[in-house]
């Protein structure tokens, strides 16, 4: 009868403790990789895995997309440019056997093998394609990733890089050709808008000594835009200035005309003068004036 309550206690305090140990959850994210006797003899799904205990071991893996920084490397590009970048990797587990099995820690791994990798690639390109081509330095630094934990039971899904530190000196120079070629283009577009504007002076000309008028015309509006303004000054253009003499001689004649008036005949120059001109092709200077005798002969 004691023997019975000894083995019934005991069956009491181990069976919970055995429940315990045999007993294991997998999450929805996880595998597991069950191991009997240090051999792998399958794989756990998602839910309640029973094991046996001490004889079997479930190591639980992860098979969410995993973050991870890479810390910022001072690399030497191609053109001996000194420049610190850092990156940030993704990665996730698709084979949760080779994971266990085939490396020890499949993250401080993939980090190392990351920074190095980072330092190659970067380091065979320009400082000028490392700023612009970033796409193509992302795609080779992952397709080398890839590879070589393809093997682990790792997909290494996105690089991307994160921060790029440049010199000072590098900065300013940067700042100077970017200022440099922004002045370049500025003064090109200048010249094209000058360009244009004298040929469109050009036309504007030819049309003008084609047509008299249009440079009236164009006189009465300048005069009207000045007039907006409200004010007290107006300026007459010297070509207005001769059409209004011209207008004023001619309503003189006709009005001159009409009274019977005669008109006064234009005024000649002297026949000294005329003389004058012909000899000496209108400078007196380049000889001396002819007699007004003389001219008359």
């Amino acid at each position: 009868m004691n023997a019975l309550i000894i083995f019934l206690v005991f069956l009491a305090i181990v069976t919970p403790i055995g429940l315990s140990l045999s007993v294991k959850v997998v999450t929805q994210y996880q595998k597991g990789v069950l191991f009997r006797l240090g051999k792998v003899v399958g794989i756990k799904e998602p839910g309640l895995a029973l094991i046996i205990p001490v004889i079997d071991r479930l190591v639980r893996v992860s098979l969410r997309i995993v973050t991870m920084p890479i810390q910022s490397q001072g690399i030497i590009t191609r053109d001996n440019v000194s420049v610190d970048i850092s990156a940030v990797a993704y990665f996730r587990v698709v084979d949760a056997v080779k994971s266990v099995i085939a490396i020890e820690n499949v993250n401080a791994a993939i980090n190392q093998i990351a920074q190095t990798t980072l330092r190659k690639v970067v380091g065979q390109h320009t400082l000028d394609e490392a700023l612009s081509e970033t796409d193509v330095i992302n795609a080779n630094i992952q397709k080398i990733l890839d590879g070589a934990t393809l093997e682990w039971g790792v997909e290494v899904n996105l690089v991307e890089l994160k921060d790029i530190q440049l010199p000072d000196s590098m900065k300013r120079a940067m700042a100077r050709q970017a200022e440099a070629e922004r002045e370049k283009r500025a003064k090109i577009i200048a010249a094209e808008g000058e360009s244009m504007a004298a040929a469109a002076l050009g036309e504007a000309s030819d049309t003008m000594m084609a047509h008299p008028l249009a440079l009236q015309l164009r006189n009465l509006q300048t005069l009207a835009e000045l007039g907006v303004e409200k004010n007290t000054t107006v300026v007459f253009p010297a070509p207005m200035m001769s059409a209004i003499g011209e207008i004023s001689s001619f309503l003189i004649r006709e009005t001159a005309a009409a009274e019977g008036i005669p008109t006064p005949p234009a005024t000649a120059k002297p026949p000294a003068l005329l003389a004058t001109d012909m000899a000496t092709n209108g400078d007196p200077a380049r000889g001396a004036a002819v007699e007004p005798g003389h001219a008359a002969v």
